[in-house]
C-alpha cells in the first residue's frame, strides 16, 4: 500500500495511513487487491476518520472481485468506478520476446490471452482510493511521475501534479486505455500471421485456434463497450454535480469535463479498432473459403478437360475392340498404326483446343 498527500505542487508519500485527514490538499491511497482484502477493516476505519463514511459492503466485494465488468456507481458520499485494463497477458509478452522460429513449417499463430484485470477507484471529495491488480503497474507509474513533478525545480519542466483526486483518477483511467496501444500492435501482427496461414495451401490450419481468436476479439469488444458505458455514466454524474461559485473551482470542473471527454474519445478509438480487427478476421475467413472454392473449381475443370480428351479415345478403342471379323483395318498390319495415329491426333488436337480456350492451367 502506498499513501500520498498532494498539496499544491508537492506530493509527499506517507509511511502509513494518517490518523486524520490533512487540513490542505487531498490523499491518494493505492493498494493492491490482495493487500486490500487483508487490510479492509483498516482502510474502512481510515476512510471513516477522513470522510465520515466508509465503503458499502457491496462495493467492497466489487473491488475484490477480479471478474467484475467495467461500471460506474454514484452514492451520496463517494463515486465508484471499476475499469478493466487492456494489456498483453504473460503468455503474449513471453511470446513477443521469444526468438523467431526458423523451421520451415511453424505452427499456426494464436492471439494470446488479454489481461483485463479490473482497476477500482473510490472517489471522495478529498480522498482517492484505487485498488489495483497485484502488479500495480499503473499505481507505480503515477507514483513515479508525482515524485518527478515534486522534485522538478522548474515548473515548466516535467509533469504537473493533479489538482484534485478526480483529476488523478481520470489520468489513471486514460493511462489504462492508452495501454491498448502496445497491445494493438501485437494483435494486428498476430492476426496478420493468422491470415497468411489461411491462404497458405501447404499449411494445415487449426480451426480451433481461429475460433478461439474470434471469441477473444468478441470478449475484447464487450470489455470496451463496458468501458464506454462506465465513462458515459461518469460524465453524466459529473454534469449533475452542484455548480461551483469560485472561478478556480469552475476551471477545475471544466478541466475534469475535458479529461472525461478525452478518455471517452480514446475508448471509442479502441472500440473502433477492435471492431476493425473483427471485421478483418471475418473477411479473412470468407476469403479463405472463396480461395478454397476457386482451387476446387480449378481442379474440377482440369479433371473435366481430361475426361473430355479421353472420351473420344475410349470411343475409338471401344469400336475397334468389338468382336467382329468384318471391321475395317482389323486384319491389316497397318491398321494398328493407323488407329494409334488417329488416337494421338485426337488427343493432341483436343489438348491444343482446350489450351487455347484456357481450360488448362491456372490462368
Amino acid at each position: 500500500m502506498r499513501v500520498f498527500h498532494v498539496d499544491g505542487e508537492q506530493a509527499l508519500e506517507l509511511a502509513d495511513l494518517p490518523a486524520s485527514a490533512p487540513a490542505e490538499g487531498w490523499l491518494w491511497v493505492g493498494v493492491p487487491r490482495g493487500e486490500f482484502g487483508q487490510r479492509t477493516a483498516e482502510v474502512q476505519a481510515a476512510l471513516q476518520r477522513w470522510t465520515g463514511s466508509a465503503l458499502v459492503d457491496l462495493h467492497v466485494s466489487d473491488l475484490l472481485n477480479e471478474q467484475l465488468p467495467s461500471h460506474f456507481e454514484s452514492t451520496t458520499w463517494y463515486d465508484l468506478l471499476v475499469f478493466r485494463r487492456l494489456a498483453a497477458g504473460a503468455r503474449a509478452t513471453e511470446g513477443a520476446a521469444a526468438p523467431a522460429r526458423t523451421d520451415p513449417a511453424p505452427a499456426a499463430p494464436t492471439l494470446e490471452a488479454i489481461d483485463t484485470s479490473p482497476v477500482g477507484f473510490v472517489l471522495f471529495d478529498r480522498v482517492l482510493l484505487s485498488v489495483h491488480p497485484d502488479d500495480c503497474v499503473v499505481r507505480d507509474f503515477f507514483a513515479g511521475r508525482m515524485a518527478q513533478a515534486t522534485q522538478a525545480t522548474d515548473p515548466r519542466v516535467g509533469t504537473r501534479l493533479p489538482p484534485s483526486a478526480a483529476d488523478l483518477m481520470l489520468r489513471m483511467v486514460n493511462h489504462v486505455v492508452d495501454g491498448y496501444l502496445a497491445l494493438r500492435r501485437l494483435l494486428t501482427r498476430q492476426l496478420g500471421q493468422l491470415q497468411q496461414a489461411l491462404f497458405d495451401p501447404k499449411r494445415r490450419l487449426d480451426w480451433q485456434v481461429l475460433l478461439a481468436s474470434r471469441d477473444l476479439l468478441h470478449q475484447l469488444e464487450d470489455t470496451c463497450e463496458d468501458q464506454r458505458a462506465a465513462i458515459v455514466e461518469w460524465i453524466d454524474a459529473l454534469e449533475e454535480w452542484p455548480p461551483e461559485t469560485d472561478e478556480a473551482a469552475r476551471r477545475e470542473r471544466e478541466l475534469l469535463r475535458v479529461r472525461s471527454r478525452d478518455v471517452l474519445e480514446h475508448v471509442e478509438r479502441v472500440l473502433s479498432h477492435v471492431r476493425r480487427l473483427e471485421g478483418s478476421a471475418e473477411t479473412a475467413v470468407q476469403m479463405h473459403f472463396s480461395a478454397q472454392g476457386d482451387r476446387t473449381n480449378q481442379v474440377m475443370r482440369t479433371l473435366t478437360v481430361l475426361t473430355a480428351i479421353f472420351l473420344p479415345l475410349n470411343l475409338v478403342t471401344g469400336f475397334f475392340g468389338m468382336n467382329f471379323d468384318g471391321l475395317p483395318l482389323v486384319h491389316t498390319l497397318a491398321g494398328f498404326w493407323i488407329v494409334v495415329g488417329l488416337l494421338v491426333g485426337i488427343g493432341v488436337s483436343l489438348s491444343w483446343f482446350f489450351w487455347r480456350k484456357r481450360y488448362l492451367g491456372t490462368h
